[in-house]
């Protein structure tokens, strides 16, 4: 009677198998909230004003990892903290850096003096507006939607501080046919 009693509280293999699932299914529910809590995380863009490139509904990951070994730079694509409701983020170019002097005149961008070339505004996106020349603050980033006639933007809020800026644009994954690095 003793023998049997002892082999009946011996996990089975099954009991084995379900144990080894849990403790697999743990870790990887673990490190993938670690993925998304500080490295990568899956968002969607809302809006039109960074076509052509992304449209609305697009789903991309953002590295929120990056910026703490590298600078933010011109022509990167960041997403931010909108300084009129922290509960929203917006997702733009950079278009210039703290210190810079910058001008738009007509819709022509100038940094520094220097007129920026802007490949990724098309014609069609392209507006008018003006801002006279401004000095970006110290800890400050001039951002500006690729569809210019119709993003709101520095040209409307100013610039937006280093501290709003969580992630950079990495990879759209959806849908299909725009699949890739952002650029």
């Amino acid at each position: 009677m003793t023998e049997n009693s002892d082999k009946s509280h011996q996990p089975g293999p099954f009991r084995n198998h379900v144990t080894q699932w849990l403790r697999d299914l743990a870790v990887s529910l673990g490190v993938s909230a670690l993925i998304i809590t500080c490295i990568y995380q899956p968002v969607r863009v809302e809006g039109t004003s960074m076509q052509p490139r992304l449209h609305d509904k697009d789903r991309l990951f953002i590295n929120k990892f990056v910026y703490h070994f590298e600078h933010i730079e011109r022509g990167d694509v960041v997403v931010f903290r909108y300084p009129g409701d922290l509960t929203k983020s917006y997702i733009k170019r950079v278009i210039a850096l703290p210190g810079d002097d910058l001008r738009i005149a007509d819709g022509v961008v100038f940094v520094n003096g220097k007129r920026v070339p802007e490949p990724y505004v098309p014609p069609l996106y392209e507006d008018g507006r003006s801002v006279d020349e401004e000095r970006i603050p110290d800890g400050s980033f001039w951002v500006m939607g690729d569809h210019r006639s119709i993003s709101s933007d520095s040209r409307d809020f100013g610039p937006v501080a280093r501290d709003l800026i969580y992630g950079k644009a990495a990879f759209v994954y959806w849908p299909s046919d725009g699949v890739g690095v952002v650029r």
